[in-house]
């Protein structure tokens, strides 16, 4: 989440990889530009602070600039797999690990936030139409990020695709959920994952702004805090790349 959002991961990801024999991270980055999607700049460092890949969200498409990257099968990068088809952005995309390939989705819920009004296509219908479309295609894990309000829709998700995914990770919410767990069928899940940036605002958010808004019913925009007590959250976990399922997923959450 913002410019704190990239500091707390120059803090804390590279010791994290070394610690944890880590083999590749996935990062939702659709607020890391002031908030509101992602810049090619922030884009490429992030890249550079050693994450291999980034999911999406509803602010993903707010920055055009990022288009030619989301459209490239190439760049480690995706919009949600169920906007309607006539948006920028490719709907999953694989990344390349010495192992072999990671099959990466990422879906919207039902409610999320700014873009009630677009007809999103159903998500279990979209991930049913991509797994079973990449069936065939070799692959050692498929990861799928839901990003969504409603709890109900993300731990019915993660028994919807259990036994058929590696991993659903959930997030949108910005606070961590304390449900980190493997699912009946070896399928890694969490509600939400929790966000990377400030730890003393509103959801990145100054909170004097948050408060006067709802106390005081002031139309305030939301300015983000720039200096302040970083957080980081995350979650580790292992898989078996014969059967692409999890044995174990850990909740990671640091603050300084």
């Amino acid at each position: 989440m913002g410019d704190l959002g990239v500091r707390s991961v120059k803090s804390y990801l590279k010791d994290l990889i070394k610690k944890h024999q880590v083999d590749f991270v996935i990062a939702q980055a659709e607020n890391v530009d002031n908030g509101k999607g992602v810049s090619v700049l922030k884009y490429l460092e992030l890249k550079n602070l050693g994450i291999n890949f980034f999911t999406g969200g509803n602010w993903t498409l707010f920055n055009p600039e990022i288009y030619s990257y989301l459209n490239d099968p190439n760049e480690p990068i995706i919009r949600p797999a169920n906007y309607p088809s006539n948006y920028q952005g490719l709907e999953y995309k694989y990344l390349n690990t010495k192992f072999g390939q990671v099959l990466i989705i990422s879906l919207l819920g039902k409610i999320v936030g700014r873009d009630l009004k677009i007809d999103f296509k159903n998500p279990l219908k979209t991930a049913d139409d991509i797994l079973e479309k990449e069936k065939n295609t070799p692959k050692i894990a498929t990861i799928v990020n839901f990003h969504g309000d409603y709890s109900s829709e993300k731990v019915v998700i993660g028994h919807y695709l259990d036994g058929r995914v590696t991993a659903v990770i959930g997030d949108h919410w910005h606070v961590p959920s304390n449900d980190a767990r493997i699912l009946f069928n070896k399928t890694a899940h969490i509600s939400d994952v929790g966000m990377n940036g400030s730890l003393n605002s509103s959801l990145g958010v100054k909170l004097d702004i948050a408060i006067d808004r709802w106390l005081n019913g002031s139309k305030l925009k939301n300015e983000l805090i720039k200096e302040d007590d970083l957080q980081f959250n995350a979650v580790l976990i292992d898989f078996n790349i014969k059967t692409g399922l999890a044995n174990s997923i850990k909740q990671i959450r640091l603050t300084s």
